[in-house]
C-alpha cells in the first residue's frame, strides 16, 4: 500500500469513527427530547384549593391517580401553614403522585385557576442541581424530584417508591419576596407541579396555601 492509500484509509476510519459518535449523540438528544416534546397532558390533578389553611389535602385526578400532598414540622406534628416563619424547615410529603413525571416541589404563587401553572415561585431549581453537584445537606427552599434516568443525575431528589409515587423532601422558608414574587401580597402555597419535561402537565399540580408570619 502506497503512502497516499495509506492516508486515505486513516481518513477513512476517522470519517467512520465521527459518523458513529455523531449518530450515537443524535440518538441520545433524541431520546431525551423526544418524550419532552412529545408528552401530552393527562389532564387536571382534581384539587380544589383548600379556602383555608391546611396540613393535607388529596385529589383523584384526571388519570385516576389519588394524590396527597402533606406539610409537617420538624417535630413530625402538622405544619402550621397560617404562619411560617423564614428559616424554618418544613418537612413535604406525597403519596400517590405518577413517578414517570417529574415534579418541582416549590413555595409559589396560587393561579387562578386550575388550567394555569403555578407561578411564579420564591425558589428556582436548587443550586447545584443542573451541574449535577447539589450538596446533599444543603438547604433547599425549592425541589427537584424524578426518577427520569436523564435528569436524575441533577435532580435533588428520587421518588422514595416508584409504584406508589411517594416522596419526602424537606424545604426551608425562603423569604417571601422575590423581584417576580411578593408572597406577602400575593397568595401563596406550598406547590407541586410537573417538572420541565411535562410543562404542560396539570395533573401533578397540588398546592398547599401559606401565609408568611409578620416578623
Amino acid at each position: 500500500m502506497n503512502e497516499s492509500a495509506s492516508k486515505r484509509s486513516v481518513v477513512r476510519i476517522v470519517l467512520v469513527v465521527l459518523l458513529v459518535l455523531a449518530l450515537i449523540v443524535l440518538a441520545v438528544v433524541a431520546t431525551v427530547l423526544l418524550p419532552i416534546l412529545t408528552h401530552r397532558s393527562s389532564g387536571g390533578s382534581g384539587q380544589e384549593v383548600p379556602t383555608g389553611f391546611v396540613s393535607e389535602s388529596s385529589a383523584t385526578g384526571a388519570d385516576g391517580r389519588t394524590r396527597m400532598l402533606k406539610v409537617t414540622s420538624e417535630d413530625g406534628e402538622p405544619a402550621d401553614l397560617a404562619e411560617v416563619r423564614v428559616g424554618d424547615e418544613l418537612i413535604v410529603s406525597g403519596h400517590g403522585f405518577d413517578s414517570g413525571i417529574g415534579i418541582y416541589v416549590s413555595f409559589c404563587a396560587i393561579p387562578e385557576n386550575a388550567e394555569t401553572k403555578p407561578g411564579p415561585c420564591l425558589g428556582g431549581i436548587p443550586e447545584g442541581a443542573e451541574e449535577g453537584d447539589l450538596a446533599v445537606d444543603q438547604e433547599l427552599s425549592s425541589a427537584w424530584v424524578t426518577n427520569d434516568w436523564a435528569w436524575r443525575a441533577f435532580a435533588s431528589h428520587t421518588y422514595d417508591n416508584s409504584d406508589e409515587g411517594t416522596f419526602e423532601v424537606h424545604l426551608t422558608v425562603p423569604e417571601p419576596v422575590t423581584e417576580s414574587l411578593d408572597c406577602t401580597v400575593q397568595q401563596c402555597a406550598i406547590v407541586t407541579r410537573a417538572d420541565h419535561t411535562a410543562a404542560n402537565d396539570r395533573v401533578q399540580d397540588m398546592v398547599l396555601p401559606v401565609a408568611f408570619a409578620q416578623e
